[in-house]
């Protein structure tokens, strides 16, 4: 491949050559366009410049510089996609919180959507989750001040703060007749990773709820733990359980997925120029000893989800039952800008499957698809619109999808995709649902 990928290049390159070389003419046409293209970038700076100048100058009350700059600087992010953004020197601190594993707040991923926070999905067992928040909620009010016109580090800063203290948050939720309020008591938000149990003296469930640096070592010690529980001939299998897990550290992802596969590439990250591209693969081995795999997936489950689910799939090491993922298939790369400086999220590649599949703004659809029992108060928040309602977005490679149920019931006997997966596991045909669009419309 290789070889084959070099012999392209060298084509190309001489290709050029033999025009720079038999027309020199149009050799100088090239240069002179790029010369207007790199003059035509200084004049919109020197635009920028007079602007920024201006405002210095003549605005009703003296500005502050630096949050000129800043805004400037989020304004430029914003117009690429809705996942790269600019995080000053507090947001990169709590950033770093975030990833390993504890910080002071309220327990919710979100992003930022047509100027408003809207949750991805609340962690398990934080403030957040216990006042009632769900994916799909869009946050407008912090304290009874408007969100619109902050970014989204800075509405996330506003949300976090000392343990006890309370907070207040209006709510928008899809077809409900007026905003709900939410007074919620901010804890130290300690994510653990993985939890897990057994069922029935035969399965391991282990659900896996975001991917910090304690994701890999909390999955190991289930598996560890679960084994030592259950012998090896009464095992049947696992089950991990990654809905409404919004994702996280790219490096956890292939560490998870190499200790539940023996071998093979997990994922592959292309950028804008080929010599980019980046193949990740499993290493470690298989910790669960090849025993049965069962993935639960849902429209909550994203990025770093639905690389291990992707990926698990494409070996035919694993099962996915649920409905469709959230479509994420972007690589942020956090890029320090020096020190007070804070640093830069930006997207700088698409992931892809082994297969070659990319998911983004598509998603990871299941091997079966189980549709849960939504109570009738829940209906209007039971459904993600998905990466592909979001403004900006990367387009997908193909034709897009978005909707996919996201609601998973608070009681395991009522959990419809957990008791199939337990089918799956002991051996019991498991029908898939009708296709969603067959049964309810889906949002687009």
């Amino acid at each position: 491949m290789r070889k084959n990928v070099s012999f392209f290049l060298g084509t190309v390159a001489g290709a050029c050559l033999t025009l720079l070389v038999t027309a020199p003419q149009g050799a100088h046409l090239v240069a002179a366009a790029k010369a207007a293209v790199r003059s035509d970038t200084y004049s919109q700076l020197n635009l920028f410049g007079d602007v920024f100048e201006r405002i210095r100058i003549d605005y009703v009350e003296k500005p502050d510089d630096a949050k000129l700059v800043e805004g400037a600087i989020n304004g430029m992010l914003a117009s690429l996609d809705p996942h790269s953004r600019y995080m000053n020197a507090k947001g990169w601190s709590d950033m770093q919180e975030t990833t390993h594993g504890e910080f002071g707040g309220l327990g919710i991923e979100v992003t930022m959507e047509d100027g408003f926070v809207k949750v991805v999905a609340p962690i398990d067992d934080t403030p957040a989750a216990k006042a009632g928040i769900m994916s799909g909620d869009v946050i407008t009010q912090i304290d009874d001040e408007a969100i619109q016109g902050l970014t989204l580090d800075q509405a996330v800063n506003r949300m976090k703060g000392p343990p006890h203290s309370k907070i207040r948050l209006k709510i928008i939720r899809k077809a409900s007749d007026k905003p709900i309020e939410i007074a919620i008591v901010r804890e130290i938000i300690r994510i653990r990773p993985v939890r897990y149990h057994t069922d029935g003296g035969d399965i391991g469930y282990i659900r896996i709820t975001s991917f910090n640096e304690q994701t890999t070592d909390g999955l190991r010690k289930a598996i560890a733990e679960i084994t030592r529980e259950i012998p090896p001939e009464k095992l049947a299998g696992y089950v991990i359980d990654l809905r409404n897990n919004p994702g996280g550290l790219l490096d956890q992802a292939v560490s998870v997925t190499s200790s539940l596969m023996p071998r093979g590439e997990v994922v592959s990250t292309r950028g804008r120029a080929a010599e980019e591209t980046q193949r990740f693969t499993a290493r470690g081995g298989d910790l669960t000893r090849g025993k049965p795999l069962v993935v639960l997936i849902n429209g909550g489950s994203a990025s770093a989800s639905e690389i291990v689910a992707g990926a698990l799939h494409d070996h035919k090491r694993a099962t996915l039952i649920g409905t469709r993922s959230f479509g994420k298939g972007s690589v942020q790369t956090i890029i320090p800008l020096g020190t007070g400086n804070g640093a830069l999220a930006l997207t700088t590649a698409r992931y892809f499957t082994p297969s070659g599949r990319s998911i983004q703004a598509k998603g990871v659809t299941p091997d079966i698809e189980v549709l849960q029992d939504v109570p009738d108060e829940l209906k209007t928040r039971a459904e993600t619109k998905g990466e592909a309602s979001m403004r900006g977005h990367l387009a997908a490679e193909g034709a897009e999808q978005a909707g996919s149920q996201s609601y998973v019931p608070p009681a395991e006997k009522d959990d419809k995709a957990l008791i199939a997966a337990f089918k799956q596991l002991r051996g019991v045909t498991v029908n898939a649902d009708a296709p969603a669009s067959q049964k309810r419309p889906v949002p687009n």
